[in-house]
């Protein structure tokens, strides 16, 4: 539930009242503003109806909150959440590309892929070090070692860092490499690695799966929030249905939809949402004008040659092309690149 003060309630009131909310062991949230306090209950909805915590002179008003996601829900939080991906803000005015290849082959291909992203104008690097695969024989990235190529790469171009974790063990040696954690499709899910994950303090862009609902998505990031990471990122990248002409089928009507309801930023991936190198461009612009706050775009030096997902990926020249194409879009949505 939420609980808004009376303007003359003091800090003393909202401490006696965080305290009663602890005692009965729920989570308590302070949340001040610059009129009033705001305060948070979380747990038990019966607990939560026993403590009459209407009743305390100091409070104006308890509102529960209905949405099966709490911490992640404009209910709870109504102003926008702006996440910092080392330096760079994701959410708020500015709009963010985040670039780079599927997976690190090697550490001229890394190397060579960041330099180029970089003088295009991208915000941010990409680039998987863990692939889970479909297949066991594709594939399924290098390991620690394509996380130092990428943190040498993203270093040398100075650029932040994003990169996949598929496994609890391995949370540890990618907060050490990267700047954000990206938890894929597959692992949507993991609830055991979204704990993990939500005792970092380094943000979490979190992908839909592939047969996941809007709803499944905010509740996977409530895990996270939950845990005391606030530094959430949604990601839009398609979900799987009858239709077969692309990869898979992305679903924009997410990204009002998830702006409407929870203050976290949304990006969205055409790359894996089409798998189609062509119709990676429109739909971008599309993400664009439905209010995504940035982009994950698949770029390789030579797709040609790419171990991972080449169809999908722009090449250098492509990828130059395409930032100088959104930028009027991006113009238009009142926002800056």
């Amino acid at each position: 539930m939420i609980i808004v003060l009376k303007p003359e309630a003091s800090k003393a009131d909202a401490d006696a009242i965080l305290a009663r909310i602890a005692a009965a062991g729920l989570k308590p949230l302070y949340m001040p503003g610059t009129e009033r306090t705001v305060l948070g209950a979380l747990g038990d909805e019966r607990v939560l109806g026993q403590l009459h915590i209407e009743s305390n002179p100091a409070v104006e008003r308890v509102t529960p909150i209905l949405t099966p996601f709490k911490l992640v829900s404009r209910e709870m939080h109504p102003e926008d959440t702006v996440v910092a991906v080392g330096k760079v803000p994701v959410g708020g005015p500015r709009f963010t590309v985040i670039a780079g290849p599927c997976a690190v082959e090697s550490r001229e291909q890394m190397i060579a892929t960041a330099e180029a992203v970089r003088r295009a104008g991208a915000h941010a690097l990409r680039g998987g070090a863990f692939k889970p695969r479909t297949s066991p024989y594709s594939f399924q990235g290098l390991g620690q070692e394509g996380l130092d190529i990428l943190h040498e790469a993203a270093v040398r171009v100075g650029l932040p860092a994003v990169t996949e974790v598929v496994e609890v063990a391995d949370v540890k040696a990618v907060e050490r490499c990267a700047d954000a954690f990206q938890v894929g499709a597959r692992n949507m899910q993991n609830f055991r690695l979204l704990k993990a994950l939500g005792q970092s303090p380094k943000p979490v862009l979190l992908k839909r799966g592939m047969a996941a609902t809007v709803e499944d998505l905010l509740l996977a990031a409530e895990y996270i929030v939950a845990e005391g990471n606030p530094n959430v990122i949604l990601c839009e990248r398609g979900i799987r249905t009858f239709e077969t002409i692309t990869r898979n089928t992305l679903d924009l009507n997410a990204v009002p939809y998830i702006k409407r309801h929870s203050h976290l930023p949304v990006l969205v991936d055409p790359s894996h949402g089409t798998g189609v190198r062509e119709f990676v461009p429109p739909m971008a612009k599309a993400a664009i004008a439905c209010g995504a706050d940035g982009l994950l775009i698949e770029v390789h030096c030579d797709p040609r040659t790419a171990l991972s997902d080449g169809q999908q990926s722009l090449s250098p020249d492509e990828f130059e092309a395409f930032m100088r194409d959104i930028r009027p879009f991006v113009a238009a949505a009142g926002r800056t690149l």
